[in-house]
Protein backbone atom coordinates (compact mmCIF):
# COMPACT_ATOMS: atom_id res chain seq x y z
CA UNK A 1 0.00 0.00 0.00
CA UNK A 2 1.22 3.51 -0.63
CA UNK A 3 0.04 6.80 0.75
CA UNK A 4 -2.56 7.47 -1.92
CA UNK A 5 -6.11 6.14 -2.04
CA UNK A 6 -6.63 3.37 -4.56
CA UNK A 7 -10.30 4.11 -5.14
CA UNK A 8 -12.01 7.45 -4.55
CA UNK A 9 -15.48 5.86 -4.49
CA UNK A 10 -18.14 7.21 -2.18
CA UNK A 11 -19.34 5.80 1.12
CA UNK A 12 -22.90 4.87 2.03
CA UNK A 13 -25.89 7.13 1.39
CA UNK A 14 -27.13 9.87 3.67
CA UNK A 15 -30.84 10.57 3.89
CA UNK A 16 -31.84 13.72 2.05
CA UNK A 17 -28.51 14.04 0.24
CA UNK A 18 -28.01 11.07 -2.08
CA UNK A 19 -29.80 10.66 -5.38
CA UNK A 20 -29.84 7.65 -7.63
CA UNK A 21 -29.21 9.84 -10.64
CA UNK A 22 -27.33 13.10 -10.67
CA UNK A 23 -25.54 15.75 -12.68
CA UNK A 24 -22.89 13.35 -13.94
CA UNK A 25 -25.57 10.99 -15.22
CA UNK A 26 -27.77 13.53 -17.03
CA UNK A 27 -27.35 14.57 -20.69
CA UNK A 28 -25.26 17.70 -21.12
CA UNK A 29 -26.61 20.90 -22.59
CA UNK A 30 -23.93 20.93 -25.27
CA UNK A 31 -25.29 19.16 -28.35
CA UNK A 32 -21.76 18.27 -29.40
CA UNK A 33 -21.41 16.22 -26.20
CA UNK A 34 -24.75 14.39 -26.51
CA UNK A 35 -24.76 10.73 -27.60
CA UNK A 36 -26.09 10.12 -31.08
CA UNK A 37 -29.36 8.32 -31.72
CA UNK A 38 -27.71 4.91 -31.31
CA UNK A 39 -26.45 5.87 -27.86
CA UNK A 40 -22.76 6.11 -28.75
CA UNK A 41 -20.90 9.12 -27.35
CA UNK A 42 -19.96 11.87 -29.75
CA UNK A 43 -16.60 13.58 -29.88
CA UNK A 44 -16.09 16.77 -27.93
CA UNK A 45 -15.05 20.02 -29.58
CA UNK A 46 -11.45 19.03 -28.95
CA UNK A 47 -12.00 15.94 -31.06
CA UNK A 48 -11.66 13.53 -28.11
CA UNK A 49 -14.58 11.21 -27.33
CA UNK A 50 -16.45 12.24 -24.19
CA UNK A 51 -17.34 9.97 -21.32
CA UNK A 52 -20.69 8.24 -22.03
CA UNK A 53 -23.45 9.08 -19.57
CA UNK A 54 -25.86 6.96 -17.61
CA UNK A 55 -28.71 8.64 -19.47
CA UNK A 56 -27.25 7.37 -22.75
CA UNK A 57 -27.05 3.85 -21.37
CA UNK A 58 -30.65 4.04 -20.15
CA UNK A 59 -31.87 5.31 -23.51
CA UNK A 60 -30.03 2.57 -25.41
CA UNK A 61 -31.32 -0.11 -23.00
CA UNK A 62 -34.89 1.23 -23.16
CA UNK A 63 -35.20 1.94 -19.43
CA UNK A 64 -35.51 5.00 -17.22
CA UNK A 65 -32.28 6.59 -15.95
CA UNK A 66 -33.29 5.75 -12.39
CA UNK A 67 -33.60 2.06 -13.31
CA UNK A 68 -30.14 2.13 -14.90
CA UNK A 69 -28.75 3.79 -11.78
CA UNK A 70 -30.26 1.10 -9.55
CA UNK A 71 -28.76 -1.57 -11.80
CA UNK A 72 -25.30 -0.17 -11.17
CA UNK A 73 -25.81 0.32 -7.44
CA UNK A 74 -27.09 -3.24 -6.98
CA UNK A 75 -30.08 -2.03 -4.98
CA UNK A 76 -33.77 -1.59 -5.67
CA UNK A 77 -36.45 -3.56 -7.54
CA UNK A 78 -34.56 -4.31 -10.77
CA UNK A 79 -34.92 -7.80 -12.26
CA UNK A 80 -31.77 -9.75 -13.05
CA UNK A 81 -32.60 -9.87 -16.76
CA UNK A 82 -33.01 -6.09 -16.89
CA UNK A 83 -29.84 -5.54 -14.92
CA UNK A 84 -27.84 -7.79 -17.23
CA UNK A 85 -29.27 -6.00 -20.30
CA UNK A 86 -28.30 -2.62 -18.87
CA UNK A 87 -24.79 -3.79 -18.01
CA UNK A 88 -24.33 -5.29 -21.48
CA UNK A 89 -25.35 -2.01 -23.13
CA UNK A 90 -23.04 -0.11 -20.78
CA UNK A 91 -20.14 -2.34 -21.73
CA UNK A 92 -20.87 -1.81 -25.42
CA UNK A 93 -20.90 1.97 -24.97
CA UNK A 94 -17.80 1.95 -22.77
CA UNK A 95 -19.65 3.20 -19.70
CA UNK A 96 -17.95 1.96 -16.49
CA UNK A 97 -20.34 3.45 -13.94
CA UNK A 98 -21.23 6.83 -12.43
CA UNK A 99 -18.36 9.30 -12.23
CA UNK A 100 -17.09 8.96 -8.62
CA UNK A 101 -15.90 12.57 -8.54
CA UNK A 102 -19.35 14.00 -9.27
CA UNK A 103 -20.98 11.40 -7.04
CA UNK A 104 -18.75 12.49 -4.17
CA UNK A 105 -19.75 16.12 -4.71
CA UNK A 106 -23.44 15.21 -4.55
CA UNK A 107 -23.00 13.27 -1.34
CA UNK A 108 -20.66 15.73 0.29
CA UNK A 109 -18.18 12.94 0.96
CA UNK A 110 -14.94 11.72 -0.50
CA UNK A 111 -15.62 8.05 0.24
CA UNK A 112 -12.21 7.87 1.94
CA UNK A 113 -11.06 7.16 5.49
CA UNK A 114 -7.60 8.50 6.28
CA UNK A 115 -5.20 6.41 8.36
CA UNK A 116 -2.41 8.31 10.12
CA UNK A 117 0.48 6.15 11.30
CA UNK A 118 2.76 7.46 14.01
CA UNK A 119 5.79 5.87 12.33
CA UNK A 120 7.18 7.21 9.11
CA UNK A 121 5.59 5.28 6.26
CA UNK A 122 9.02 4.00 5.24
CA UNK A 123 9.23 2.24 8.62
CA UNK A 124 5.59 1.50 9.35
CA UNK A 125 5.24 -1.52 7.08
CA UNK A 126 8.30 -3.26 8.43
CA UNK A 127 6.28 -3.92 11.58
CA UNK A 128 3.63 -6.66 11.24
CA UNK A 129 1.64 -4.94 14.00
CA UNK A 130 0.76 -2.06 11.66
CA UNK A 131 0.03 -4.36 8.73
CA UNK A 132 -2.33 -6.59 10.73
CA UNK A 133 -4.16 -3.61 12.21
CA UNK A 134 -4.60 -2.16 8.73
CA UNK A 135 -5.96 -5.52 7.59
CA UNK A 136 -8.78 -5.14 10.10
CA UNK A 137 -9.49 -1.57 9.06
CA UNK A 138 -9.46 -2.46 5.36
CA UNK A 139 -11.80 -5.42 5.86
CA UNK A 140 -14.58 -3.27 7.33
CA UNK A 141 -13.95 -0.23 5.13
CA UNK A 142 -13.88 -2.33 1.97
CA UNK A 143 -17.17 -4.04 2.82
CA UNK A 144 -18.72 -0.56 3.18
CA UNK A 145 -17.35 0.59 -0.18
CA UNK A 146 -14.94 3.02 1.45
CA UNK A 147 -11.29 3.46 0.46
CA UNK A 148 -8.29 4.05 2.71
CA UNK A 149 -5.80 6.88 2.36
CA UNK A 150 -2.52 6.45 4.22
CA UNK A 151 -1.57 9.91 5.41
CA UNK A 152 2.03 10.65 6.16
CA UNK A 153 2.92 11.46 9.71
CA UNK A 154 3.54 15.19 10.13
CA UNK A 155 7.17 14.25 10.81
CA UNK A 156 7.36 12.43 7.48
CA UNK A 157 6.54 15.35 5.25
CA UNK A 158 8.38 18.62 4.76
CA UNK A 159 4.99 20.28 4.31
CA UNK A 160 4.22 19.59 7.96
CA UNK A 161 0.44 19.50 8.45
CA UNK A 162 -0.35 20.04 4.77
CA UNK A 163 -1.48 16.43 4.08
CA UNK A 164 -3.97 16.65 6.93
CA UNK A 165 -5.21 20.03 5.73
CA UNK A 166 -5.61 19.11 2.06
CA UNK A 167 -6.29 15.37 1.90
CA UNK A 168 -9.87 14.40 0.95
CA UNK A 169 -11.08 12.38 3.94
CA UNK A 170 -14.43 11.71 5.60
CA UNK A 171 -12.91 10.37 8.84
CA UNK A 172 -9.47 9.63 10.26
CA UNK A 173 -8.08 6.69 12.24
CA UNK A 174 -4.94 7.39 14.24
CA UNK A 175 -2.62 4.45 14.93
CA UNK A 176 0.05 4.63 17.62
CA UNK A 177 -0.69 8.20 18.62
CA UNK A 178 1.76 10.18 20.69
CA UNK A 179 1.12 13.52 22.36
CA UNK A 180 3.21 15.20 19.67
CA UNK A 181 0.45 14.76 17.08
CA UNK A 182 -1.96 16.91 19.07
CA UNK A 183 -1.52 19.72 16.52
CA UNK A 184 -2.56 17.27 13.81
CA UNK A 185 -5.70 16.41 15.76
CA UNK A 186 -6.44 20.12 16.07
CA UNK A 187 -6.29 20.43 12.27
CA UNK A 188 -8.76 17.56 11.87
CA UNK A 189 -11.08 19.08 14.46
CA UNK A 190 -11.14 22.39 12.57
CA UNK A 191 -12.12 20.45 9.47
CA UNK A 192 -14.92 18.74 11.47
CA UNK A 193 -13.50 15.35 10.53
CA UNK A 194 -14.43 12.51 12.92
CA UNK A 195 -11.38 10.93 14.60
CA UNK A 196 -10.83 7.43 15.98
CA UNK A 197 -7.68 6.89 18.06
CA UNK A 198 -6.15 3.43 18.50
CA UNK A 199 -4.08 3.05 21.68
CA UNK A 200 -3.88 6.75 22.43
CA UNK A 201 -3.99 8.94 25.45
CA UNK A 202 -7.28 10.81 25.88
CA UNK A 203 -7.91 13.00 22.83
CA UNK A 204 -10.83 15.41 23.02
CA UNK A 205 -13.57 14.47 20.60
CA UNK A 206 -11.89 11.26 19.43
CA UNK A 207 -13.42 7.80 19.87
CA UNK A 208 -10.80 5.62 21.59
CA UNK A 209 -9.97 2.00 20.81
CA UNK A 210 -8.13 0.74 23.88
CA UNK A 211 -5.68 -2.10 24.45
CA UNK A 212 -4.86 -3.23 27.99
CA UNK A 213 -1.18 -2.29 27.66
CA UNK A 214 -0.61 -1.61 31.35
CA UNK A 215 -2.63 -4.50 32.72
CA UNK A 216 -1.16 -6.96 30.22
CA UNK A 217 2.40 -5.90 31.05
CA UNK A 218 1.57 -6.20 34.74
CA UNK A 219 0.41 -9.79 34.19
CA UNK A 220 3.59 -10.66 32.30
CA UNK A 221 5.71 -9.16 35.07
CA UNK A 222 3.71 -11.05 37.72
CA UNK A 223 4.32 -14.28 35.79
CA UNK A 224 8.08 -13.66 35.92
CA UNK A 225 7.85 -12.78 39.61
CA UNK A 226 6.06 -16.06 40.32
CA UNK A 227 8.87 -17.89 38.51
CA UNK A 228 11.29 -16.35 41.00
CA UNK A 229 12.82 -13.53 38.96
CA UNK A 230 13.90 -10.46 40.88
CA UNK A 231 16.39 -8.88 38.44
CA UNK A 232 14.22 -7.77 35.54
CA UNK A 233 15.00 -5.19 32.86
CA UNK A 234 12.58 -3.65 30.34
CA UNK A 235 13.52 -2.99 26.70
CA UNK A 236 11.08 -0.31 25.59
CA UNK A 237 9.72 1.02 22.36
CA UNK A 238 10.74 4.63 21.55
CA UNK A 239 9.96 7.16 24.25
CA UNK A 240 9.41 10.12 21.94
CA UNK A 241 9.99 11.49 18.45
CA UNK A 242 13.76 11.71 19.05
CA UNK A 243 13.90 7.89 19.24
CA UNK A 244 17.03 8.06 21.36
CA UNK A 245 18.49 4.73 22.46
CA UNK A 246 19.86 4.08 25.92
CA UNK A 247 19.00 3.88 29.61
CA UNK A 248 15.68 5.38 30.65
CA UNK A 249 16.20 7.85 33.45
CA UNK A 250 13.37 9.08 35.64
CA UNK A 251 13.51 12.39 33.78
CA UNK A 252 13.25 10.70 30.36
CA UNK A 253 10.36 8.60 31.56
CA UNK A 254 8.46 11.63 32.85
CA UNK A 255 9.03 13.49 29.57
CA UNK A 256 7.93 10.57 27.38
CA UNK A 257 5.22 11.37 24.85
CA UNK A 258 4.75 7.76 23.73
CA UNK A 259 1.51 6.54 25.30
CA UNK A 260 1.86 2.82 24.56
CA UNK A 261 5.51 2.76 25.66
CA UNK A 262 4.70 4.50 28.93
CA UNK A 263 1.69 2.31 29.72
CA UNK A 264 3.62 -0.91 29.17
CA UNK A 265 6.50 0.35 31.30
CA UNK A 266 4.11 1.31 34.09
CA UNK A 267 2.65 -2.19 34.02
CA UNK A 268 6.04 -3.77 34.71
CA UNK A 269 6.80 -1.14 37.35
CA UNK A 270 3.59 -2.12 39.15
CA UNK A 271 5.37 -5.40 39.98
CA UNK A 272 9.01 -4.30 39.82
CA UNK A 273 9.02 -0.63 40.93
CA UNK A 274 12.78 -0.26 40.46
CA UNK A 275 13.17 -2.26 37.26
CA UNK A 276 15.69 -0.55 34.99
CA UNK A 277 14.70 0.15 31.39
CA UNK A 278 16.60 0.68 28.18
CA UNK A 279 14.96 2.43 25.22
CA UNK A 280 15.16 1.31 21.61
CA UNK A 281 14.86 3.47 18.51
CA UNK A 282 12.04 1.35 17.06
CA UNK A 283 10.35 -2.03 16.95
CA UNK A 284 12.77 -4.26 15.05
CA UNK A 285 14.96 -7.30 15.60
CA UNK A 286 18.08 -5.21 15.05
CA UNK A 287 17.02 -2.72 17.73
CA UNK A 288 16.49 -5.63 20.10
CA UNK A 289 19.99 -6.88 19.37
CA UNK A 290 21.45 -3.45 20.10
CA UNK A 291 19.62 -3.23 23.43
CA UNK A 292 20.53 -6.83 24.29
CA UNK A 293 24.19 -6.25 23.53
CA UNK A 294 24.19 -3.44 26.08
CA UNK A 295 22.56 -5.69 28.68
CA UNK A 296 24.83 -8.69 28.13
CA UNK A 297 28.19 -6.89 28.07
CA UNK A 298 31.06 -8.98 29.49
CA UNK A 299 31.85 -8.05 33.09
CA UNK A 300 28.34 -6.75 33.76
CA UNK A 301 25.86 -8.92 35.65
CA UNK A 302 22.93 -9.49 33.29
CA UNK A 303 19.30 -9.50 34.41
CA UNK A 304 17.68 -12.88 34.89
CA UNK A 305 14.70 -11.76 32.80
CA UNK A 306 13.91 -9.18 30.13
CA UNK A 307 10.48 -7.78 29.27
CA UNK A 308 10.59 -6.55 25.68
CA UNK A 309 7.78 -4.26 24.54
CA UNK A 310 7.42 -6.02 21.17
CA UNK A 311 8.08 -9.49 19.79
CA UNK A 312 10.59 -8.11 17.28
CA UNK A 313 12.56 -6.55 20.13
CA UNK A 314 12.31 -9.80 22.08
CA UNK A 315 13.81 -11.85 19.24
CA UNK A 316 16.68 -9.37 18.99
CA UNK A 317 17.31 -9.59 22.74
CA UNK A 318 17.37 -13.39 22.53
CA UNK A 319 19.82 -13.25 19.62
CA UNK A 320 22.11 -10.96 21.65
CA UNK A 321 21.89 -13.30 24.64
CA UNK A 322 22.92 -16.28 22.50
CA UNK A 323 25.79 -14.23 21.03
CA UNK A 324 26.96 -13.57 24.60
CA UNK A 325 26.99 -17.29 25.37
CA UNK A 326 23.85 -17.22 27.52
CA UNK A 327 21.12 -19.81 27.39
CA UNK A 328 17.44 -18.93 26.99
CA UNK A 329 15.57 -19.48 29.26
CA UNK A 330 18.09 -21.14 31.61
CA UNK A 331 20.28 -18.05 32.02
CA UNK A 332 17.85 -15.34 30.96
CA UNK A 333 14.09 -15.40 30.36
CA UNK A 334 12.55 -13.16 27.72
CA UNK A 335 8.93 -12.01 27.33
CA UNK A 336 7.63 -10.20 24.24
CA UNK A 337 4.45 -8.35 23.36
CA UNK A 338 2.20 -8.72 20.28
CA UNK A 339 1.88 -12.40 19.38
CA UNK A 340 3.10 -12.03 15.80
CA UNK A 341 4.86 -14.71 13.80
CA UNK A 342 8.60 -14.13 13.83
CA UNK A 343 10.92 -16.07 11.53
CA UNK A 344 12.36 -18.71 13.85
CA UNK A 345 15.49 -19.07 11.70
CA UNK A 346 16.80 -16.20 13.83
CA UNK A 347 16.75 -18.61 16.76
CA UNK A 348 18.35 -21.58 15.01
CA UNK A 349 21.08 -21.84 17.65
CA UNK A 350 18.60 -22.92 20.32
CA UNK A 351 15.63 -25.25 20.74
CA UNK A 352 13.33 -22.22 21.02
CA UNK A 353 10.22 -22.52 18.87
CA UNK A 354 7.81 -20.06 20.45
CA UNK A 355 8.14 -16.83 22.39
CA UNK A 356 6.47 -16.24 25.69
CA UNK A 357 4.46 -13.18 24.77
CA UNK A 358 1.30 -11.14 25.19
CA UNK A 359 -0.95 -11.81 22.21
CA UNK A 360 -3.02 -8.82 21.19
CA UNK A 361 -6.03 -8.88 18.79
CA UNK A 362 -4.73 -6.75 15.91
CA UNK A 363 -7.42 -7.41 13.34
CA UNK A 364 -10.42 -7.00 15.69
CA UNK A 365 -8.83 -3.77 16.95
CA UNK A 366 -8.64 -2.42 13.40
CA UNK A 367 -12.18 -3.60 12.64
CA UNK A 368 -13.53 -1.80 15.71
CA UNK A 369 -11.79 1.40 14.66
CA UNK A 370 -13.26 1.26 11.16
CA UNK A 371 -16.76 0.52 12.48
CA UNK A 372 -16.50 3.51 14.82
CA UNK A 373 -15.44 5.78 11.96
CA UNK A 374 -18.30 4.60 9.74
CA UNK A 375 -20.80 4.99 12.58
CA UNK A 376 -19.79 8.61 13.11
CA UNK A 377 -20.27 9.28 9.41
CA UNK A 378 -23.85 8.12 9.82
CA UNK A 379 -24.40 10.50 12.73
CA UNK A 380 -24.19 7.81 15.40
CA UNK A 381 -22.23 7.95 18.66
CA UNK A 382 -20.09 4.81 18.88
CA UNK A 383 -18.94 3.58 22.27
CA UNK A 384 -15.20 3.23 22.97
CA UNK A 385 -13.87 -0.27 22.30
CA UNK A 386 -11.51 -2.13 24.64
CA UNK A 387 -9.44 -5.23 23.97
CA UNK A 388 -7.48 -7.62 26.17
CA UNK A 389 -4.14 -9.27 25.45
CA UNK A 390 -3.54 -12.88 26.47
CA UNK A 391 -0.32 -14.20 28.00
CA UNK A 392 0.94 -17.13 25.93
CA UNK A 393 3.63 -19.23 27.59
CA UNK A 394 6.36 -20.30 25.19
CA UNK A 395 9.93 -21.60 25.35
CA UNK A 396 11.65 -18.39 26.39
CA UNK A 397 10.77 -18.24 30.10
CA UNK A 398 11.62 -20.38 33.09
CA UNK A 399 12.85 -20.09 36.71
CA UNK A 400 16.17 -18.30 37.28
CA UNK A 401 19.16 -20.62 36.96
CA UNK A 402 19.72 -22.59 40.14
CA UNK A 403 16.29 -21.70 41.58
CA UNK A 404 13.42 -24.21 41.43
CA UNK A 405 10.02 -22.98 40.36
CA UNK A 406 7.70 -22.10 43.26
Amino acid sequence: MDDTASDPGASGPRPGVDRTDGPDDAPTADAARRPDAAGAPRASRSGRPTRPTLAAVARAAGVAPSTASLAFSGTGPVSEDTRQRILAVAAELGYDGPDPRARSLRRGRSGVIGVVLDDRLSDAFRDPVNVLTLDGIAEVAGAAGVSLLLVRSPLDDERGMAPLVDAPMDAVILIGCNVRIDPAVAVLRRRSIPVVAIEADAIEGAVPVHLDNRDASRRAAAFLHDLGHRQVTVVTLPLDSARERGPVSAERERASSAFTTTERLRGVRDVYPDAPAIASAGSSVEEGRIAGAALFTPGVEPPTAVVAQSDLLAVGVISAALDAGLRVPEDVSVVGFDGIHVDDSLLYRSPIRQLTTLVQPFVPKGEAAARAALAMLEGESPEPASFRSELRIGDTTGPPSGRPRD
